[in-house]
């Protein structure tokens, strides 16, 4: 299978969602499927991150698939760091702020999907009073790392 093609494949596997981006994108769409009882919903599509630059293109070597579950607490704030891969992901519970090195911020709520910042500095924090509980799927090569902090 494509490398580009098994990041969608596991996204739809393991969620019923293709891979998307919180903004820049079409709306979120529905679909039943032949009276199937599967219900398939489109978060979003798209060849870009959160803040619409273009996502790059998949490395060569040995596809490697990660899927993280996070939690961040309360008034947490994450390290600056970035990824040197795609990823995306969708935030289960709580709400998260994205903030690039810029300034630039995304807020997500519970339920949203985000395309993340690939080889751009940013960090995100947990700004509520409850878990913010995120499932990230990482789209690399073996002996890549995902995260790099500064």
């Amino acid at each position: 299978m494509p490398k580009h093609k098994i990041f969608s494949f596991l996204m739809v596997l393991f969620l019923g969602i293709s891979i998307s981006a919180q903004a820049k994108c079409d709306p979120p769409v529905v679909s039943k499927q032949n009276g199937s009882g599967v219900d398939v919903q489109t978060l979003a599509k798209t060849g870009a991150n959160w803040n619409g630059d273009a996502l790059p293109a998949y490395p060569d070597g040995e596809p490697e698939i990660t899927i993280l579950r996070i939690t961040v607490a309360p008034k947490t704030e994450l390290p600056v760091h970035k990824h040197p891969v795609i990823n995306a992901g969708v935030l289960l519970s709580g709400e998260l702020t994205v903030v690039k090195e810029t300034g630039e911020t995304l807020h997500l709520k519970t339920g949203d999907s985000i395309v993340e910042l690939v080889g751009q500095w940013h960090y995100g924090k947990n700004e509520g009073n409850e878990p913010a509980e995120i499932i990230v799927f990482y789209a690399g090569v073996k002996g890549t790392p995902i995260t790099v902090k500064k």
